[in-house]
């Protein structure tokens, strides 16, 4: 345990509480100076953004060009502020750490802790954080505890299980392993192991908070719910995976509470996560969220994005200034009876990778996950994926619900595919004992055809 980070993330814990009332006006005025100071070191440390930013220095945020993870990958050396980083260095560190093993919360070189991102989108991504970035990062994601109302402190030992990857490139794994001590007891369970493994671990731990992939913890329900599974967490937190409101209701069931859903990404850190009230608020301190239309314009709040342009105002060894992310979501107003000022996250639909292009009549036709959802949420018992493939659609189904069969669950499918426009798809229905996970654990709703998921 490294206890002058440990002693940091508290300090920034206690900090941010004062923040959670300050009003619209204090929040935009911190915002204005954070983003002023992240511009200057950016200008003054990085070649890539002096480049990238060149004749636009005294320009208005919105009228910078977005960044995305292909432009940082392929000038990290020039991107990054500290001048002995290099990102070939960077991946040999963390290559090592899944061949040989380690201790991913130690920091590499003493200076740097680091990860790499899922691939989900078909780029991987590895970003890197000194010490003072990293204890931001690990407070970020502690506010989703503050900001849901579950005490912690040595009275109130947060006793978390987490239910994902062993990985340890993932940034859970990094953060797990930095706060690992008899303050933070923490049990990491891995999802693709044998569902009655975890089960009888999670018996043994008796979690206070259960945090997990949408995709583990649905089927975690039916454990519960069957006897076999006998936990009462205080509070459920769904991450890393679009929560449905069937899966939210199917953890509300079990648990007797409406599940936490926390917005976050491995380079931003924590985005958004929802107050006792689970109206969900975005980060405003530490970043500026701005989703955007397919052109780049920014969307008025109550519009769906087509992706989002992310300023993470801490970020300084690896500067991130409207970094684009697929991600679509919907902002909202402010207003709260929490009493916080931070812009309400209305809605997060997911990527734009989960929209499928299919054949129709005149063209290709785009088809939302909804329109799955709408059909697979109830027919499946422990959760469902759509893998589009040449041949058309392969659908799994986890569990088929009592009174169904496959052929009604096609037919239903190509009925709502149909009335979306779309022509001439086929679609195969398979009964399956568990979802195809990425290596690191994720299962994906849809997933497109000649996509690269290595997360």
């Amino acid at each position: 345990m490294d206890l002058r980070l440990v002693s940091r993330v508290l300090f920034l814990r206690a900090a941010w509480r004062r923040r959670d009332r300050w009003d619209a006006a204090r929040i935009a005025q911190h915002q204005d100076q954070a983003l002023q100071e992240l511009r200057r070191a950016a200008y003054a440390g990085s070649e890539f953004y002096r480049r990238h930013h060149a004749g636009l220095y005294g320009a208005p945020l919105g009228q910078l060009p977005p960044v995305t993870k292909a432009d940082l990958m392929d000038h990290f050396d020039e991107a990054v502020t500290a001048p002995d980083l290099r990102l070939a260095d960077l991946e040999k560190h963390l290559h090592a750490l899944v061949e040989r093993g380690g201790d991913p919360g130690v920091p590499w070189k003493g200076r740097w802790w680091a990860a790499a991102t899922a691939g989900t989108t078909g780029q991987r991504g590895t970003f890197v954080w000194d010490r003072g970035e990293w204890a931001t990062v690990l407070a970020s994601y502690a506010r989703a505890n503050d900001w849901a109302g579950i005490p912690a402190g040595p009275a109130h030992l947060p006793k978390v299980a987490l239910v994902s990857t062993l990985v340890p490139t993932h940034q859970s794994a990094v953060l797990g392993a930095s706060l690992r001590s008899r303050l933070v007891p923490t049990l990491r369970l891995d999802v693709t192991a044998p569902l009655a493994e975890t089960v009888a671990a999670l018996n043994r731990f008796q979690p206070r908070v259960l945090v997990g992939y949408a995709s583990a913890l649905e089927p975690l329900t039916a454990e519960q719910r069957a006897g076999r599974l006998h936990i009462s967490p205080q509070g459920v937190m769904s991450a890393s995976e679009v929560l449905s409101p069937h899966a939210a209701a199917e953890l509300e069931a079990a648990w007797g509470s409406v599940p936490f859903d926390v917005y976050a990404a491995t380079e931003t850190a924590g985005i958004a996560s929802p107050c006792t009230y689970r109206n969900s608020h975005v980060y405003e301190d530490l970043l500026i969220v701005e989703p955007v239309d397919h052109a780049g314009n920014a969307v008025p709040p109550g519009t769906t994005g087509a992706k989002v342009l992310a300023t993470v105002l801490f970020s300084r060894t690896l500067p991130l200034i409207r970094y684009e992310m697929s991600d679509t979501v919907r902002l909202g107003g402010r207003g709260c009876p929490c009493g916080r000022s931070f812009a309400l996250l209305e809605d997060i639909e997911g990527r734009m990778e989960d929209v499928l292009h299919l054949p129709g009549k005149s063209g290709s036709v785009d088809v939302h996950p909804n329109v799955f959802h709408d059909v697979l949420d109830q027919a499946a018992h422990a959760g469902w994926q759509v893998i589009q493939e040449a041949a058309g659609l392969r659908v799994l189904l986890a569990g088929l619900a009592p009174g169904g069969s496959v052929e009604q669950v096609r037919a239903a499918v190509v009925e709502a595919l149909t009335k979306a426009g779309v022509l001439q798809t086929a679609v195969d229905v398979h009964l399956v004992d568990r979802l195809e996970r990425t290596p690191l654990g994720k299962a994906p709703l849809v997933r497109g055809l000649k996509k690269n998921y290595r997360g």
